[in-house]
């Protein structure tokens, strides 16, 4: 029985670099989806003791 090599296809030029390109945005969106997660949040507190201060003043 011989030995054989795996070896990944060889992918033409112009499809790697889309692959590239699309990975390349994904990351950009998941790292700008990271940094507004915390300011939703501090938003959303803010909101919360608005109402609460409203509700104690009213």
């Amino acid at each position: 029985m011989a030995w054989t090599t795996w070896t990944t296809p060889r992918l033409d030029p112009d499809r790697s670099r889309r692959r590239l390109q699309i990975l390349a945005e994904l990351a950009g969106a998941r790292a700008v989806r990271e940094r507004e997660r915390p300011r939703r949040a501090r938003t959303e507190q803010l909101r919360q003791l608005i109402a609460t201060r409203r509700r104690l003043a009213g």
